[in-house]
């Protein structure tokens, strides 16, 4: 019996040995930190925005360089690479694809008009059309078939160019005819709906005059130049559409001719009838268009470092910069340095900062993908892809981490280099921005400035950069930002230009940051009601 208590004794110590290694110790962090210096970033910086590098406009050589630069980083720090897409790689590929116009030009009788200065059209939803020549448009009001207006009672359209105005009729009291108050309806916010309703009716080219031509001109430009892209093949259904082109007034009232009078009394009327009455009227317009489409292949780099506790590693971190920039014009090299080639050097450093501390046995709890994205500048695009097809489930998304220009000190902070915009901390989780005020006052005593954050800010950053694709999918987000600068998006954003000794202490606050969400006992919550855009 004797020997059986000593054996039970013996088992006992044994287990609480075990139990006592099993416990999670915290770490301090301050040396894996450290390792974030300036030189280090200085090193990474002067190779990713050399002219080497071509700009890392998205699709181009100087991208794909870009791409392999950091997958050998990450290759070197020990990160494993990542099961994507059936393989195992660094790389998340993803096609881009944008539509524009090769030509495009329209005449009314003998004046030539010019494209996004008169007209304009996307080409996103237009068909090729060698050419055409109209001798005849029909006028149908507002384009609107409604339970309580209606512009297509008396005519039909199929086959026929038809012209109309855009927008909704209004009363003399500004209320709208169909909502009955002065909010306007979809028939207004929507264009597609009315085009769409005019594809349904048959008819073959819409002309709609549109008021606003210029600010609208202005606010789609990327788009109608072709330079915006999307994700993947084109999935706009041609079919949907009929070939269309938006108008000023003054080339409507030269279609009209002597009828533009007639038109205008017939629009009026309209607005106590319910309706148009619908009639067609001669001209001259000639009109002729050829598209392009343009393929791109663009890639996200994921460096990955699992987590050490087998309760917590299936949640992940997800630490982002974009490495792509405006690559070349002519001679010109966009080389990017602080948009953002400083976000880019500081999530390689804090990579291997995460990699150090795995390497010792201080790895973090939960997981952490350090990813740095391509087609930012092309719409948020590479974050929009992960987001919508991601690696690691988003529900397993613990928060987003963004740094987006942080090599730089804008004219407000010019005699206190040691700050940063924060955006979006306390938009979902109020926890996360106390972690990274408590971060910052414990180790880095930077200014944090939320000028930026405030929901009514004019420059509206907070839906500009790659953090708001998680946002948007609920997920809590942090955007680190130095501000803009006479070089932002000029060949003249060089590296020489970059204060590395505040880039250093930045990289520092988003390391602890994060080190932070990926030890603590329990995940961040979201607590605040999420806002849409």
């Amino acid at each position: 019996m004797k020997k059986i208590y000593v054996l039970l004794f013996v088992l006992s110590g044994i287990l609480a040995q075990a139990q006592e290694a099993l416990e999670i110790v915290p770490i301090e962090p301050e040396q894996y930190a450290n390792t974030i210096t300036a030189n280090d970033l200085r090193q990474l910086l002067v190779l990713l925005a050399s002219d080497q590098f071509e700009g890392r406009e998205t699709g181009t050589p100087g991208q794909v360089k870009a791409a392999r630069f950091i997958a050998d980083k990450f290759r070197g720090f020990g990160l494993p690479k990542v099961d994507i897409d059936e393989d195992r790689s660094y790389y998340q590929r993803i096609v881009y694809s944008s539509e524009g116009w090769d030509s495009i030009a329209m005449s009314v009788g003998s004046k030539n008009y010019r494209h996004l200065w008169d007209f304009y059209s996307f080409a996103t939803k237009n068909k090729d059309l060698p050419s055409a020549r109209m001798k005849e448009l029909t006028f149908v009001g507002y384009g609107i078939e409604d339970n309580r207006y209606n512009d297509y009672k008396t005519v039909n359209v199929k086959g026929k160019n038809i012209i109309m105005y855009g927008g909704e009729p209004m009363d003399a009291a500004g209320n709208s005819l169909i909502t009955g108050t002065k909010k306007v309806s979809d028939w207004s916010t929507d264009m597609d709906k009315k085009l769409k309703l005019a594809k349904q009716k048959g008819a073959n080219f819409v002309f709609v005059i549109d008021p606003n031509i210029k600010e609208n001109i202005r606010e789609n430009r990327r788009f109608l130049l072709g330079r915006g892209m999307s994700i993947g093949e084109s999935k706009t259904n041609l079919d949907d559409y009929p070939n269309h082109a938006f108008i000023s007034s003054t080339v409507a009232k030269e279609m009209m001719g002597k009828k533009a009078k007639k038109v205008i009394k017939f629009r009026d009327k309209a607005k106590a009838k319910g309706g148009v009455k619908a009639f067609s009227f001669p001209t001259t317009v000639s009109l002729a268009q050829r598209k392009f489409i343009r393929k791109l292949e663009g890639s996200n780099v994921l460096g990955y470092i699992e987590g050490i506790d087998p309760n917590l590693k299936d949640e992940v971190v997800v630490i982002t910069a974009h490495y792509d920039h405006l690559g070349k014009r002519g001679k010109d090299v966009f080389n990017g340095a602080d948009d953002n080639g400083s976000g880019t050097s500081t999530v390689i450093e804090i990579a291997q900062a995460f990699a150090e501390a795995k390497k010792a046995g201080d790895g973090p709890r939960r997981s952490v993908l350090c990813m740095l994205v391509s087609g930012e500048e092309k719409g948020l695009l590479g974050s929009k892809y992960y987001t919508e097809f991601p690696t690691f489930p988003l529900e397993n998304t613990v928060a987003n981490v963004n740094v987006d220009m942080v090599g730089r000190v804008d004219e407000k902070h010019a005699d206190n280099p040691d700050y940063i915009y924060v955006i979006g901390s306390d938009r979902l989780s109020t926890e996360l921005h106390e972690i990274n005020e408590a971060a910052n006052k414990k180790y880095t005593a930077l200014e944090l400035d939320y000028t930026y954050n405030a929901e009514d800010d004019p420059n509206r950053y907070y839906y500009r950069s790659d953090h708001y694709n998680f946002a948007e999918k609920g997920i809590p987000a942090i955007f680190y930002f130095n501000g803009t600068h006479a070089d932002y998006h000029q060949p003249s954003d060089t590296v020489e230009k970059i204060n590395f000794e505040k880039m250093a202490k930045v990289g520092q606050l988003v390391f602890y940051t994060a080190w932070e969400l990926t030890n603590r006992d329990k995940r961040i919550e979201v607590d605040v009601p999420q806002k849409s855009e």
